[in-house]
């Protein structure tokens, strides 16, 4: 995936770092007519934001490396951006390089400005450009534009300056949000490594139960044989009364047997199927973490799902992990209430907040009887849909509002 612009680097002051009206427009005026500006034209004040918003860094080390620069293939990014600004300044063979990866990246952008529009038509320009996050073409667009004006220069270079400080405050946030989800996975990975380890051994013994479970109807075929033949009147079984009684009463034993085997395979064939069914609800949590976690590592930004059908109610749960499911919930533009089941909220504030949701979880592992009670009742009454979660974790309910839980219940 290509690494997007980088923005300015925050700086101490934009009012410091724009030159004065006078120098910058008798730069800017020297250039103006028919020739856009060269980045050695414009005022080395701006080449910082130039090259940090306008390329990338693998287009800025192929420049350098094109320019001679053969050390530019272990540099580090920062140095890759001091080296670029320097650049920008010059008037050599390596600065026209830079000129023309910067006029090939963005040529559309350029296009789309006419060589004699006014300040009014080149500041619509800026701001639509702005208000949809097209930021880097535009703003190389018009800081090479012969005809921006001073004024506009420096507003624009305002705006780009104080969105790096946003970013830079976003990205810490993300790298916590990041890390925390890793460490979910991380605790997801080891539940799914043991209760496959559990699945493993119940399959084992299935194979075992079904081989005495043959052995047993053999026998007990066998035993039905001999009782049976003990059934014919024989003189031996004449002479012999109490040999009957004695193959009758094995055939019993065998047969309670049997039925004694063939409830405990019931048994371990239902307790499989529970666990099945756990290790595809834990896959399923993972998939849905592994994705998000992607995604956020590969775009460093928030993706918003579209808002279900309504609010989401969520009841019991731990506390300490509310603002987490706000968080997650308000990142996926879900609407989210939150009742913690009667530990310290009042179970009659229930019928109300139920009423508000379309749809109510609530963590089978950590929430009373009395609650589930009361919220089943009350969804069965209002003709709400519920979703048990397996567990009070973040990871259960990431998987419940990004469509990886399951189908929702109704009673």
């Amino acid at each position: 995936m290509p690494t997007q612009p980088r923005l300015l680097p925050p700086a101490a002051s934009v009012s410091l770092l724009v030159p004065p009206a006078s120098r910058q427009a008798q730069v800017i005026g020297e250039k103006t007519g028919a020739q856009r500006l060269k980045t050695w034209d414009i005022p080395t004040t701006f080449h910082c934001s130039i090259i940090g918003t306008c390329l990338t860094n693998g287009e800025l080390r192929q420049i350098l490396l094109k320019a001679g620069q053969e050390d530019a293939k272990t540099a580090t990014d920062h140095s890759l951006h001091g080296r670029g600004v320097r650049l920008a300044g010059q008037r050599d063979q390596a600065a026209k390089l830079l000129n023309k990866a910067l006029d090939k990246r963005h040529e559309a952008a350029i296009k789309r400005i006419p060589r004699q529009a006014d300040e009014a038509a080149l500041r619509c320009i800026w701001r639509e450009s702005f208000d949809r996050g097209d930021i880097a073409g535009p703003y190389w667009a018009l800081m090479s534009h012969p005809a921006t004006p001073p004024a506009l220069v420096r507003d624009i270079f305002g705006e780009v300056h104080m969105l790096s400080h946003l970013v830079g405050s976003a990205s810490r946030l993300d790298i916590a949000r990041l890390t925390q989800l890793e460490k979910e996975l991380g605790i997801e990975r080891d539940k799914t490594a043991r209760q496959e380890m559990r699945l493993k051994a119940a399959a084992e013994e299935r194979i075992a139960l079904q081989q005495r479970l043959r052995q047993m109807e053999e026998r007990a075929v066998n035993a039905e044989a001999l009782a049976a033949h003990a059934q014919r009147p024989r003189s031996e079984d004449i002479a012999l009364p109490g040999r009957a009684d004695t193959e009758d009463t094995r055939a019993g034993l065998l047969a309670r047997r049997l039925k004694e085997t063939e409830d405990r395979y019931g048994a371990l064939q239902r307790e499989l199927e529970q666990l099945q069914d756990l290790s595809h609800s834990i896959l399923r949590e993972n998939e849905t973490l592994e994705a998000i976690i992607a995604a956020e590592d590969g775009h460093g930004a928030k993706h918003v799902i579209p808002q279900q059908s309504g609010p989401v109610l969520y009841v019991g749960g731990r506390r300490n992990l509310f603002d987490h499911l706000r968080a997650c919930a308000e990142n996926r533009n879900v609407d989210l209430l939150l009742h913690d089941g009667g530990m310290e909220d009042s179970t009659t504030l229930l019928p109300a907040l139920v009423g508000q949701a379309a749809t109510i979880l609530f963590p089978v592992d950590h929430i009373s009887h009395a609650a589930v009670g009361l919220v089943k009742r009350l969804c069965r009454e209002q003709g709400k849909s519920y979703l048990p979660l397996r567990s009070a974790g973040l990871a259960s309910f990431l998987a419940a509002i990004s469509g990886a839980g399951g189908a929702y219940g109704r009673l």
